[in-house]
């Protein structure tokens, strides 16, 4: 059951209210991501938990009310995956017989993956499910970290666990676009972030730009700033890998 909306922090409730406005935000970015994706033949149904922590109230002084202790759980896939490795995603998987999809999916994925206890957990929506180039068509659980439990590596498929700051991530100073081109032309450009030595980018990267946007907690930054992919993974260590031409990739990231 979904949280009453007296439940839901004031500075989330503008993504609450109207969830398709994230969704198009994605599907509509540069590189004509919703042909681009829609391509990709959907096998499996998969859920992500956006989880935000932080003070309930919204704050005076920063857009959209985003709290200086505003954070968001992120994990960076182990390099030993088949698919996505070393990309930075939300806790996720696919569908297991038996879950209560969407939102269970999210939660059972996210305590296999960080050790995350749903106990503290409010579900506060789901957005409309986005195709991805691994063949799944995910859909993304919000959630209101309102009373956090401890968090980290527990199995092999994550390298490092993490609670981003969403200030400090939604710096202007830390957002740019990637861009990659298949046969001279562009298969993918849309949002990205370079914090704590990590890039952000790809369906996580673009569904936090998109949920922040419709949150109103963007500051200016620039957008023409757009750097290669490929470029942008080797200066970051190389760790990742872009995912393009694999649709019969495992992952449900992308």
């Amino acid at each position: 059951m979904l949280t009453e909306r007296t439940e839901i922090p004031p500075w989330l409730r503008p993504v609450t209210d109207n969830p398709a406005a994230v969704n198009e935000a994605v599907l509509n970015r540069g590189g004509d991501r919703a042909r681009w994706a829609a391509a990709f033949r959907a096998k499996r149904a998969a859920a992500v938990l956006v989880l935000f922590g932080g003070t309930f109230e919204a704050a005076a002084d920063h857009p959209g009310g985003l709290p200086a202790d505003a954070d968001v759980l992120l994990t960076e896939r182990a390099p030993t995956m088949r698919t996505h490795s070393g990309q930075i995603a939300f806790p996720g998987g696919g569908r297991d017989p038996g879950d209560d999809y969407p939102v269970g999916t999210a939660l059972r994925e996210a305590r296999e993956e960080t050790g995350l206890s749903a106990d503290g957990v409010r579900v506060l929506a789901s957005l409309p499910m986005f195709p991805v180039p691994s063949g799944f068509e995910v859909t993304p659980v919000l959630g209101h970290w309102f009373a956090p439990s401890d968090v980290g590596v527990v199995n092999a498929e994550t390298s490092r666990v993490m609670r981003t700051n969403l200030r400090e991530l939604l710096d202007p100073a830390n957002r740019f676009q990637v861009s990659r081109s298949i046969m001279g032309a562009t298969a993918y450009k849309g949002p990205a972030f370079l914090y704590d030595g990590l890039l952000v980018w790809g369906f996580t990267g673009g569904l936090l730009a998109a949920i922040s946007e419709a949150a109103g907690w963007d500051l200016p930054w620039d957008t023409a700033d757009v750097r290669p992919l490929e470029q942008m993974i080797a200066e970051t260590g190389g760790r990742q890998v872009s995912g393009f031409g694999d649709p019969d990739g495992g992952s449900a990231h992308g």
